[in-house]
């Protein structure tokens, strides 16, 4: 313990580094964050973005009569009087 004493007085206190731990941890940080964004890459491409059709709306856009302005432009079915 006392060889730490010796090297603690040589270290310069006016000077503050990270040191080897920091380094550690950011480069752990680093490669996660790279790990995490290959990971999503490769989950994003498998994503089929291809919309299928609901068949509910179908059946109703179906089941609609005709539209009121089709009547208003002379397409409607004409009334006679």
């Amino acid at each position: 313990m006392t060889h730490l004493v010796t090297f603690a007085k040589e270290v310069d206190e006016d000077k503050v580094t990270p040191g080897v731990l920091g380094f550690i941890v950011f480069a752990a940080m680093a490669l996660a964050v790279w790990a995490l964004m290959k990971s999503m890459s490769r989950h994003m491409n498998r994503v089929d973005f291809t919309q299928v059709p609901d068949p509910k709306a179908e059946q109703a856009e179906q089941a609609e009569p005709e539209p009121a302005d089709a009547e208003a432009s002379g397409q409607g079915k004409q009334k006679q009087g």
